[in-house]
């Protein structure tokens, strides 16, 4: 009996202690409004989806100054708060998908005029295709990190 009672107060300080480290933050409402948030912490974002395109180009000098071009595009609408998330896809797919954006906006149309931008898109190497999406308002945070975990840029 005196095992159980032990083991029943053991249990019941871990089960205290594992409450109150991981007891939800309080809400920051100054963030909240500055990202844009709703009462669930989200906001519409446009995602969109780079497709194989039409063009190919095969001089391998001419395509790799194409995705440097392209590159620092990502770069510059990121820096302009306009891009939050980019990459590419590393392996082949169904929908010919290249890579995706998600950007920091709610309409298609200023999506797209965003994407339009790309050299590689203007080039025809990639085509696109637009979608309504609905994320955390967080999620333009991660980029103020990604330069001190990152120790090379593309």
């Amino acid at each position: 009996m005196k095992k159980i009672i032990l083991s029943a107060s053991i249990f019941a300080t871990a089960f205290s202690f594992a409450q109150k480290t991981i007891e939800k933050p309080k809400f920051n409402e100054k963030l909240a409004t500055e990202l844009g948030a709703d009462k669930y912490g989200m906001k519409p974002y446009v995602i969109v989806m780079l497709t194989t395109g039409t063009t190919k180009i095969e001089d391998k000098t001419k395509m790799a100054e194409l995705m440097k071009e392209h590159l620092a595009n990502i770069g510059k609408l990121a820096k302009e708060g306009k891009v939050v998330v980019a990459g590419p896809f590393t392996s082949d797919n169904k929908q010919n998908f290249e890579g995706m954006f998600i950007f920091n906006t709610k309409f298609k149309e200023e999506a797209e005029s965003w994407v339009k931008t790309d050299p590689a898109v203007k080039a025809g190497v990639f085509g696109y295709e637009i979608l309504p999406w609905y994320g955390s308002a967080a999620l333009p945070l991660y980029l103020k990190h990604h330069e001190e975990i990152a120790k090379e840029n593309p």
